[in-house]
This record gives structure tokens, C-alpha cells and sequence, in this order.
């Protein structure tokens, strides 16, 4: 690996400064945090100011905030993304953490469909395909999904006379009964399924955001009933939310909280 450029790694280091706080900063601001020579910042902060990453704040005169050139680059990273190819990925090291088969799902209509998929290597697996469509009221993926949605949107797609399939016994079938599982999913931040799509599989999701915040899809982990307790529940959800994190990051999500 060749050297490190001193005077690039500041410039980015002063435009990373702005991922924090009001999205504001003076000079002397900078030379605080970074510990670096006036001079030196005035001099960076002109050349990207020049170049449009930075811009003076209006009626702030020596405040800046981020110019038009980041969002370009990052809009322009985000039109190369391909969330198949990214959740295959992060779905590839879930998976080899926990040994049990992992998925990435969007919504469509009423329906997921699993566009990455990575399988477990016990004898024992749930068996699915990249590709597969289910009903989303059925899995955890799904229930997730639907959770994120505003209520009109929600009443759209399953109306609350709604006819559900059932998959499994367990599957639920009264639009009621859904809405109360997604107030509960919407809290938790967590979804759950136990045997409901396949009656010896259960399965939790979590939220995949995109970089605008919005849930564009869900990370699942399933596993047989024989491998599955209370226990082992609590750690899938927490492997699965840090999954979804690691994916939603990949698509330009910030988490601020």
C-alpha cells in the first residue's frame, strides 16, 4: 500500500467533522477539534470551499456547512448500489457467525421475495431459494416490512377485511390480529415468526434502511425448531439487527440516535 497523502487526510478529516453536531463549523471550530495550525486550516478550508464541498453559511459569515459536491458523490454511489449484491454479502458473514440460514427481502404488494439468500451448513436447514415469493404476513421478513409502512399504505395493501392465507396453523389470519403483531414489531424494532410460513422453522428479521432512512428491505435468520429456545431467540435478534445495521449502512444509512 502506498503512502498516506498528509494534506488529503486532513481536507477529509474536516469534512467528516461536519457528520456531527448541527452540520456546522468556523475555522477556529476546526482547529479546536483537530488539533491543527490555523494556517494550515484556512488553507484547507479555502481549497474546498473552492471546490464546492464546503459552502459559507448564509447570514453566518466564517460558519460552513457541506456544499452541493458530497451529495453528488454520494448520489452517484448511491445509483451504483445493488442491493441484491450488497445483502448477499453482509447475509454471507451473518451466516457464518451463526450457522443457520440467512435471507434479505423486499415487499411486493402483499408478497416478499427473497433476493439473497445464504444457507446454513447443519444437515438441518430450512430450505428456500433466492427468488421465492411468500406471503409477507406469513414470515418474519415480511411482517417486518409491512410494519414499516404508514397505515393508509398498510390499509391499501391488506385491507382490514382482508382474507389471509394461512400457510401453517399458526399463520395469522385476521388483519386484526396482524395490525396488533405489527404495533408490537413497530416498538421492538424486531420481528418474529414462529412456524408460520413452515411449521418446523422460526425466524426473526430486522429493518435494512436505505440512505434517506426508509426501510427498503429486511434480514431474516431462520432456524429448525430443534435449534431454536428463548435463548437462542434473544441472540438471532441482536445478530440479525447488527446484520441489517452493517446492510443499511452499505446503502448510505447514518444511524444518529
Amino acid at each position: 500500500m502506498g503512502r498516506l497523502v498528509p494534506a488529503v487526510t486532513r481536507a477529509l478529516d474536516i469534512l467528516e467533522l461536519f457528520l456531527d453536531g448541527d452540520g456546522t463549523l468556523s475555522a477556529p471550530d476546526i482547529v479546536r477539534r483537530l488539533q491543527l495550525p490555523r494556517t494550515t486550516v484556512h488553507e484547507l478550508v479555502t481549497t474546498l470551499a473552492a471546490r464546492s464541498y464546503i459552502v459559507q453559511v448564509p447570514g453566518q459569515p466564517g460558519r460552513y456547512r457541506l456544499g452541493v459536491r458530497p451529495y453528488q458523490l454520494g448520489s452517484r454511489y448511491a445509483e451504483q448500489l445493488d442491493l441484491a449484491a450488497e445483502g448477499q454479502q453482509v447475509a454471507r458473514s451473518v451466516a457464518e457467525t451463526c450457522d443457520e440460514t440467512v435471507h434479505v427481502a423486499i415487499l411486493e404488494g402483499t408478497d416478499v421475495i427473497y433476493i439473497a439468500k445464504v444457507d446454513s451448513t447443519h444437515a438441518v436447514r430450512m430450505v428456500s431459494a433466492a427468488g421465492r415469493r411468500l406471503p409477507a404476513h406469513c414470515t418474519s421478513v415480511g411482517k417486518m416490512l409491512l410494519a414499516s409502512l404508514p397505515d393508509h399504505e398498510l390499509t391499501a395493501r391488506i385491507p382490514k377485511d382482508a382474507d389471509l392465507l394461512a400457510m401453517t396453523p399458526n399463520s395469522i389470519t385476521d388483519p386484526g390480529a396482524l395490525r396488533e403483531a405489527l404495533a408490537e414489531i413497530r416498538q421492538r424494532g424486531v420481528a418474529v415468526e414462529h412456524r408460520e410460513s413452515n411449521p418446523d422453522v422460526s425466524c426473526v428479521a430486522a429493518p435494512v434502511r436505505d440512505r434517506t432512512g426508509r426501510v427498503v428491505a429486511a434480514l431474516s435468520i431462520s432456524v429448525p425448531m430443534i435449534r431454536w429456545s428463548d435463548e437462542r431467540r434473544v441472540e438471532l435478534e441482536q445478530l440479525a439487527a447488527k446484520g441489517a445495521a452493517a446492510l443499511s449502512e452499505r446503502l448510505g444509512h447514518r444511524n444518529v440516535a
